[in-house]
């Protein structure tokens, strides 16, 4: 059994969906065996996409993954606990988007989740909202700065910021510039460029450096806390750690994409299957990112699960302003980072459990509840066998994107069962919990890891 401090070879009781007892010989109706085995806190993946509201005559492709294949995924990876992005349409106040949201949710989420309000400007009284969320135990909302909203209306975007951590809330931000990424856009498609084999030039690390260094200013002036979204290169890692540096509340999360691929990938004839945003960057970039998994410079990784069908990703007819960002990553996240991560010496057991799931709990108002080994806390467990190994291959994984960015990666490492509030949600590769078991967690306030 191991937690993000703590080691020990001994038995776990477990009733009414929590942790009852730690050493010993618990007595039970049923025993699992754990031996030859990790028994870890279940993963915290606080970065998905499982819904994704569109006009009623909408007829572009779309993320293919709901509550219910998305945490199919979730449980066979070892992930039991989702925070959801949740995205509002036209004329929709924040409390609308997550009532929807939270009912397909409650209907279909086999883990526990939470939601992640988005806020733009065609939300209406977004502001006004954030004390009722709060109040409501919705302790995050999200925004990009991609969005011309932002520029637009940034000084209301500033005040949002300070709402939020007045009201113990956490705000995650897309740190990109919008400007510069339409400027390089620009110049690429005017120079005849601009397919999708140039999405890393079409946003480059200047303008995710700006926008860290941007995001940091608003932390610092408005004194609330901030977490910066699937960071990419050591230039942004950096601006950041300048932040923390003056003790200012600055968290970073990466995401697996950025710790196993490079741009270099782009160039591939299937290239665009591994778009995402930020895009993938270069060797250096990649060795800073570990270095800061385990240095503590980044605190979490999340997966930013947002599948495509691959035939969607890879059409030609798209471009650097249209191209279809994400990649499904729910199920290989947690095994992968244990594989090249753990396996190798590159980051402890210790640190891999804080990453993924310690730190995401007390970031987003859920510890002790989740995110460690303790009496009283829920039963969400992996079992994780270290010498199982599998070889990647999105066909015969749970999403329905049907392919994966790593197919054909041995990874070392996969869940033996999981365990979700003391139910066994996984066992002998077989998802068996039901849709609808999953719980909305209502959040206390952020915690710095």
């Amino acid at each position: 059994m191991v937690t993000a401090g703590s080691s020990a070879e001994c038995d776990l009781g477990i009733s009414d969906g929590v942790i009852s007892q730690i050493g010993g010989a618990p007595r039970g109706r049923r025993y699992l065996d754990a031996s030859g085995a990790l028994v870890l806190p279940g993963g915290i993946d606080m970065h998905v996409h499982l819904s994704s509201p569109v006009p009623p005559d909408w007829d572009e492709p779309n993320w293919v993954d709901d509550f219910a294949s998305g945490s199919a995924a979730a449980i066979a990876g070892g992930v039991t606990t989702i925070g959801n992005m949740t995205f509002g349409v036209p004329g929709e106040s924040l409390r609308q988007a997550v009532e929807r949201d939270l009912a397909s949710a409650t209907a279909e989420a086999a883990v526990d989740f939470v939601l992640h309000p988005v806020i733009f400007s065609h939300i209406p009284g977004a502001l006004a909202e954030i004390p009722l969320l709060a109040e409501a135990g919705h302790t995050s909302v999200k925004l990009f700065m991609t969005s011309s909203d932002f520029e637009s209306r940034a000084d209301e975007m500033v005040e949002t910021v300070r709402a939020a951590g007045q009201h113990g809330m956490l705000t995650l931000i897309h740190c990109e510039d919008g400007a510069l990424i339409k400027f390089c856009c620009d110049q690429l498609l005017a120079a005849g460029r601009g397919g999708l084999a140039d999405w890393a030039a079409s946003r480059p690390v200047a303008a995710a450096r700006a926008a860290v260094e941007r995001a940091v200013s608003i932390c610092e002036l408005t004194g609330s806390p901030i977490y910066i979204v699937h960071l990419s290169s050591q230039a942004a890692l950096d601006a950041a750690r300048r932040g923390r540096a003056r003790g200012l509340p600055v968290y970073v999360e990466t995401r697996p994409l950025y710790l196993y691929l490079t741009s270099a990938v782009l160039a591939e004839p299937q290239g665009g299957r591994y778009i995402g945003s930020p895009p993938l960057r270069e060797d250096g970039d990649v060795a800073a990112l570990w270095a800061g998994l385990a240095d503590g410079s980044v605190d979490t990784l999340g997966s930013d699960h947002a599948p495509w069908e691959l035939r969607h990703k890879i059409d030609e007819a798209l471009d650097v302003t249209t191209a279809r960002q994400g990649v499904a990553d729910l199920e290989t996240m947690l095994p992968m980072l244990f594989s090249a991560g753990v396996r190798t010496g590159r980051i402890s057991l210790s640190r891999y459990i804080a990453l993924t799931s310690t730190n995401p709990a007390r970031l987003f108002g859920l510890y002790p509840r989740k995110g460690t080994i303790a009496v009283g806390s829920d039963a969400d467990l992996i079992v994780l066998d270290p010498k199982r190994k599998r070889t990647v291959d999105g066909r015969s994984m749970r999403s329905k994107a049907g392919y994966s960015a790593y197919d054909g990666q041995e990874v070392t490492g996969w869940p033996r069962f999981t365990l979700s509030r003391g139910d066994v949600v996984l066992e002998d590769d077989e998802v068996t919990a039901p849709p609808g078991r999953g719980q909305w967690l209502r959040r206390g306030p952020t915690t710095p890891p």
